[in-house]
């Protein structure tokens, strides 16, 4: 990889020389392909899709429908219409919640999570939940910031009715043993559903070898516009899945009486959906694939490890996660003992340089962490150790100042 020839893809890079953009975690930059594939749309194929029984309407179904042969390739999908095209992972996990699990869920029956989550894997079960009447459980993350296995092992019982959990933490950059899990949660009949948001993005997913029944990630978080994501659905829980959302294009017929859905996906896919966005997301896969994502991985984690020794250098630097650069994707979370993260964001962001600071919509975490909020530093593809470098001493800086 040469990060400083693929940073000459993205215009804010051209526009801005002088942004260090370290928050990728959050969203990620844009390259012209992807720029240009939404241009190209409204330009030269603009009609809506499926309906229409005419030549630019064909043209725009042909390049959404690529898109999702794109996505199910990608992620090693066995067939297209195991995937499920929504707004971003937050609504693909509501769409499990509410059409997958809420019918089947009692009063007492038990939904199991983890500690590390982000908010759109919490909240969504904590709706259906006290409706249902049901219980919530987390397992717990170990001192390292590594889910604790055995308490996930310990918390799985007869009333649980589902385990969800991250594929990789978006502030410790933990990478759990998705197959593992999934596999202890099968011995017990219980359907996994993973958020990898934080894992698509950056390093090669396999959900045939997986074997989840869900798995959930966003566009926006590796280098296509925001407003689209995709969900997994598993053959077996593909036809017990129901829509979440209803309105046109997602049935067969409607009467005074009754209606009748179609089949997966299109079930799934109520209304006009984001054509431009979803034909984008096609073009940024094509992009990463061209990279490679093994090498994505090996760039990221090169850049976790120098970052890491870099960070260690500062005084009064707390790091969040595990050491060991290749259980965690390439992020860091930490304090410094001396200054507020908000206000280091800040100070930072006078330099020109991004970084995110809070909780990250992970406020269980950062409360099991002892903390209220982190300052996070997240990497992609454009990123280089020179960005790290300004970053760390930009940090420095600042902490040497303050008394």
């Amino acid at each position: 990889m040469n990060s400083q020839k693929i940073k000459k893809d993205f215009p804010i890079f051209q526009t801005n020389p002088k942004l260090v953009y370290l928050d990728n975690a959050a969203t990620t930059q844009k390259p012209t392909t992807v720029i240009s594939a939404i241009a190209e749309h409204y330009a030269y194929r603009n009609a809506n899709i499926h309906r229409g029984i005419y030549k630019l309407s064909e043209e725009a179904t042909a390049c959404y429908e690529e898109a999702r042969t794109k996505v199910a390739r990608f992620i090693s999908a066995p067939n297209a219409r195991n995937i499920a095209f929504t707004r971003n992972a937050t609504e693909a996990i509501n769409l499990v919640a509410h059409g997958f699990l809420k019918p089947r869920l009692k009063a007492s029956d038990e939904i199991l999570l983890t500690t590390m989550e982000h908010h759109a894997n919490i909240v969504p079960w904590h709706m259906i939940a006290k409706d249902k009447k049901a219980k919530l459980k987390f397992a717990n993350i170990t001192k390292d910031g590594q889910l604790d296995e055995a308490d996930l092992k310990r918390k799985i019982t007869g009333k649980t009715k589902l385990l969800a959990f991250a594929h990789a933490s978006n502030v410790l950059g933990t990478i759990n043993d998705v197959k593992k899990i999934t596999e202890l949660a099968h011995a017990k009949n219980i359907p996994v559903l993973i958020d990898g948001a934080q894992a698509v993005p950056h390093f090669p997913v396999d959900v045939s070898k997986i074997g989840c029944a869900f798995y959930a990630f966003s566009g926006h978080k590796l280098l296509a516009p925001t407003g689209i994501g995709a969900l997994y659905i598993s053959e077996k829980r593909l036809a017990e899945t129901g829509p979440f959302l209803g309105g046109g294009d997602m049935v067969k017929s409607v009467s005074e009486k009754e209606v009748m859905f179609q089949d997966a996906p299109a079930r799934f896919e109520a209304g006009t959906p984001a054509i431009e966005a979803t034909i984008a997301l096609g073009t940024a896969i094509d992009y990463l694939e061209k990279i490679g994502m093994k090498n994505i991985e090996k760039h990221e984690r090169e850049l976790s490890e120098f970052a890491l020794s870099e960070l260690r250098k500062i005084p009064g630097i707390t790091i969040y996660g595990p050491g060991d650069t290749k259980k965690r994707t390439g992020l860091v979370s930490f304090n410094l003992a001396r200054a507020h993260p908000h206000d280091l964001a800040s100070l930072l962001d006078e330099e020109n340089i991004a970084v995110r600071a809070g909780h990250h919509c992970a406020q269980p975490l950062h409360q099991a962490l002892g903390v209220s909020a982190t300052l996070r530093m997240s990497f992609y593809i454009y990123n280089t150790r020179d960005d790290i470098k300004k970053a760390c001493a930009a940090l420095k800086r600042i902490n040497d100042k303050i008394k």
